[in-house]
């Protein structure tokens, strides 16, 4: 590691909390005796057998049944091969279930059974119970207690879960039940002590989901009262005011709401009560997922995150988008507004709780704006969780519809998940007059630079149309670029002044203006539609090198033909 590395690193770690990392040390430590003592630590860990165990009430239904459909076909996974992430792998072979050359995220999905809720939904009820039983078996012999990916906390948590739901449609009377009941109880032994306090976030949610599961499933009461417990104390802390969750991803808002759905679903099937806390904060999540998705009824990508699929979203019951045309949400630091045909979203927020940095982007004061309901500012979105160059252009600041400056990043995002310094916002403001929409902030993530740079930004939307001012403030001489990510199928013609862009959604002329020369430009860029999937769309550029303060104002119309429209 390079005295670069080294900085990034300290500054990094100066936001964490010592809790967490005397967990991580302590989880470390357990991985590292359970690779050389796998048998030994499996019986210490798995402290009591499955005895009791009674299932799941027959009256539950997780949401993953829900997306069941989505799953691999019966036929494909009877020959070995499991398609996930949109690539597909055979595991029927020796090592097939380490898969040691594809990426680490396709290798935890494996390891979640998940996907074998489209076993579970099979007509063909008996082929589909031989062909779990022959992939179980094979996924035992293969991923010992304790070791390699499957055995990672999360991993292990997701598969617990669907291992859980799994046993009735699948294993219940079957001569695998015996070993499969045995392994369940050897994941509440496991999961019991490896519950990942020292990341926190959406893992931890996962960690007390499948806790509880396994509570209901094993019989266990103090299992599922601790677990419970625990996971009333993360609403306090994960569940902002606002309902949003605080890792300020809406992906993973959705699925935490889930989890959290899940959870109380389950509690009330086995004849408890849910706690308030819990039956709130999801009626909550509820309103704030209504009020953030698109006009075509998708979850924005903003931070990190997958196209979540439409019925999953469905399932999750948001409700109504809010009547109101502007909307605050304080706490998670999203402004919705919407004005005849105009609709925008814009990120005024924190990029992430100060203890979790990993799902973060350098996007602050970025924005998505619909059009008609089509797409016309859009997000890059993430592809990948991989370190590299894909990564962080993903993450950085020119991957979005902001404000950069000297080639910067506004928080300082790197490796796959880290972050040191990261942009402070203030000045929020937010005002109805009768015929405009007004939303402004600013940030300090370029303090660092000389002259102390700080990006203002307002948004200024009516019927007509949608203005944005950039102002960067300070002193110095410095580069700043304003990008605009269009829609993929959008084509842009540069023009004295500005540009047209024309979508799906009709013809833009696009004014920009600043008190001295700038250069607009057509950049290619990348819009990710899955993992390791994206398709190519324009940006349109606006560069100036000017001493500071600087200011630049872009106007975005619509008109019926090739015309400018003031």
């Amino acid at each position: 590691m390079n005295s670069t590395e080294l900085a990034l690193l300290g500054r990094t770690a100066a936001h964490l909390q010592p809790a967490q990392v005397a967990h991580r040390a302590r989880l470390r430590t357990q991985r590292a005796a359970l690779r050389r003592m796998p048998r030994l630590g499996q019986r210490l860990l798995t402290t009591a057998g499955p005895g009791a165990a009674a299932g799941w009430p027959a009256s539950f239904t997780p949401l993953d049944a829900a997306i069941a459909g989505l799953g691999p076909a019966l036929d494909d996974l009877a020959a070995g091969r499991i398609r996930l992430l949109g690539a597909a792998r055979d595991v029927g072979g020796p090592g097939g279930w380490q898969q040691a050359d594809a990426p680490q995220l396709w290798r935890f999905h494996l390891h979640y059974w998940d996907w074998a809720w489209s076993l579970a939904a099979e007509a063909d009820r008996r082929a589909a119970r031989a062909v779990f039983a022959r992939l179980w078996r094979s996924w035992q012999a293969s991923c010992g207690f304790g070791r390699g990916d499957a055995w990672l906390p999360y991993p292990a948590a997701l598969r617990a879960w669907s291992w859980c739901g799994l046993h009735r449609p699948l294993v219940a009377g079957s001569d695998l039940e015996p070993g499969f009941l045995r392994e369940v109880a050897a994941h509440a032994g496991f999961l019991r002590r490896h519950i990942e306090s020292d990341v926190g976030g959406n893992h931890l949610i996962k960690d007390l989901k499948a806790l509880a599961g396994l509570g209901v499933f094993l019989g266990d009461e103090r299992l599922l009262a601790r677990a419970l417990h625990r996971l009333t104390g993360q609403l306090a802390v994960q569940v902002l005011p606002d309902g949003g969750h605080y890792e300020r991803a809406p992906a993973y808002h959705c699925q935490v709401l889930a989890d959290l759905v899940d959870v109380a679903g389950l509690v009330r099937a086995a004849g408890h009560a849910p706690g308030p806390e819990l039956t709130h904060a999801i009626s909550r999540m509820r309103r704030w997922l209504a009020a953030v998705l698109t006009p075509d009824g998708a979850v924005p990508l903003l931070n990190d995150g997958y196209p979540v699929p439409g019925p999953l979203v469905a399932a999750l019951r948001a409700g109504p988008a809010p009547a109101a045309p502007l909307l605050t949400l304080p706490d998670t630091g999203l402004v919705r507004a919407a004005a005849g045909d105009w609709h925008l979203l814009a990120d005024v927020g924190a990029p992430c709780p100060d203890e979790l940095p990993a799902h973060a982007h350098a996007d602050t004061l970025g924005c998505l704006v619909h059009v008609d309901g089509a797409p016309l500012l859009v997000d890059t979105g993430t592809s990948t969780y991989a370190a590299g160059p894909v990564r962080s252009y993903e993450r950085s600041t020119a991957a979005h519809n902001t404000a950069e400056v000297d080639g910067t990043d506004s928080t300082e995002v790197w490796g796959a998940f880290r972050a040191g310094r990261r942009a402070r916002v203030h000045g929020r403001l937010t005002r109805a007059e009768a015929h405009v929409l007004t939303a402004e902030a600013a940030h300090d993530g370029y303090r660092r630079l000389p002259g102390r740079p700080v990006h203002r930004r307002r948004w200024l939307l009516s019927g007509a149309g949608l203005q944005i001012d950039d102002e960067v403030t300070g002193s110095r001489r410095h580069a700043v670029a304003v990008r605009w990510h269009l829609a993929p199928g959008a084509h842009v013609r540069l023009k004295a002044g500005g540009a047209l862009v024309s979508t799906a959604a009709g013809h833009f002329p696009v004014r920009i203006s600043a008190p001295c020369p700038l250069r607009l430009s057509v950049e290619s860029g990348l819009v990710a539609v899955g993992f390791q999937a994206a398709v190519s769309a324009p940006v349109l550029t606006c560069r100036i090198e000017s001493p500071l303060p600087i200011r630049i104002t872009t106007c975005w119309r619509r008109s019926l033909g090739d015309t400018w429209r003031s």
